[in-house]
């Protein structure tokens, strides 16, 4: 089984702060993530006055202030990525953000960046999709709250404006934070898998790992989960994202979920070659047993240990003759 790609999202929870973002991106690299990612938007350019904030941001930020006043606290300028990309660099890990918008777009191509995230609120954004199709890079394509049919159309855009299909891998998603478990709806996944021929993967807003751990399960070839310093800081995704320890243990869980799918052949593994004699079972005397006798259900029986005549033989060694004496529980020989 492949490596899953491990995407720690630390998204917005840097709160406009590089320091916390640096932070952040220590507890991915602590936690063996394989990329760190943020977001990157213009807030005029992605929400106008009027856009409502989304129930779970109402929650957990001022109810007076709009979704504007929200994200425009949380962007972060073309020199900030730069000095968080250098930083990722120093660090051994991969740096990702997610744009939300055209120039958002621009700005992380000239940076780049190899690869692009495309966030499920533009799965059917047909300029931005159009745009970041031309760069023909790696594209993770992010489906929340679509159907087969917008994912199949948001394909087509990419494949017909310059992005090879081979390069894309979509990402089932449910874009609730946190996502009740009634509605991770994670055999989705196969699903689009299977209408598409395609990577897949899952990005996962629910509480807790086991999700993520059941979708690498499954074949997700990429998770994205969001992460935090702290639950409790102010903002609108800290609640809903792991903390270090989860995230840390995550991504061990995850490994260790990649050795146990194994390579899917039904044979001996190493490990337990050792126990065959000890756990199998052989033919042997139920009885003390005569040269010349013959050989019966009343006089053989089977028991460990199983190094010698397997009990598969039974049907063989019946009616056979001794072909000499037998002590009680020895091993039966041809």
């Amino acid at each position: 089984m492949n490596k899953t790609l491990i995407i720690a999202e630390a998204g917005v929870n840097h709160n406009g702060s590089i320091k916390m973002a640096k932070q952040l991106i220590d507890v991915a690299v602590e936690a063996g993530a394989d990329i760190v990612k943020f977001q990157t938007f213009k807030a005029e350019k992605v929400v106008s006055k009027s856009a409502q904030k989304a129930d779970y941001q109402k929650n957990v930020t001022d109810s007076m202030e709009s979704q504007l006043d929200l994200i425009k606290k949380l962007e972060l300028d073309p020199q900030a990525h730069i000095e968080l990309m250098d930083y990722c660099k120093r660090k051994g890990i991969e740096f990702l953000s997610t744009p939300f918008d055209l120039e958002s777009i621009e700005l992380l191509h000239k940076l780049g960046l190899r690869r692009f995230k495309i966030p499920s609120g533009d799965i059917t954004n047909y300029p931005y999709l159009k745009a970041i199709a031309e760069y023909n890079k790696q594209i993770i394509l992010s489906t929340g709250m679509s159907r087969i049919g917008e994912i199949e159309d948001a394909l087509n855009v990419l494949t017909s404006n310059g992005t090879d299909r081979d390069k894309i891998t979509i990402l089932h998603c449910n874009t609730e934070y946190p996502t009740p478990m009634e509605d991770v709806n994670l055999n989705a996944m196969i699903t689009i898998q299977e209408t598409f021929k395609l990577p897949v993967g899952y990005s996962d807003h629910t509480l807790g790992i086991e999700i993520t751990i059941a979708a690498v399960a499954l074949g997700a070839t990429i998770i994205e989960k969001h992460f935090t310093l702290d639950r409790t800081l102010p903002g609108p995704d800290h609640r809903a994202s792991l903390e270090p320890y989860e995230l840390k243990a995550m991504v061990k869980a995850i490994r260790n979920i990649e050795k146990a799918m194994g390579d899917g052949i039904k044979q001996p593994s190493k490990s337990e070659l050792k126990n065959k004699p000890i756990a199998r079972k052989s033919i042997v005397a139920a009885c003390n047993i005569k040269k010349g006798e013959v050989f019966s259900k009343e006089n053989i029986t089977t028991k460990r240990p199983g190094n010698g005549i397997s009990p598969m033989r039974w049907q063989e060694m019946i009616e056979k003759k001794a072909y000499r004496d037998y002590i009680m529980d020895e091993l039966i020989e041809l």
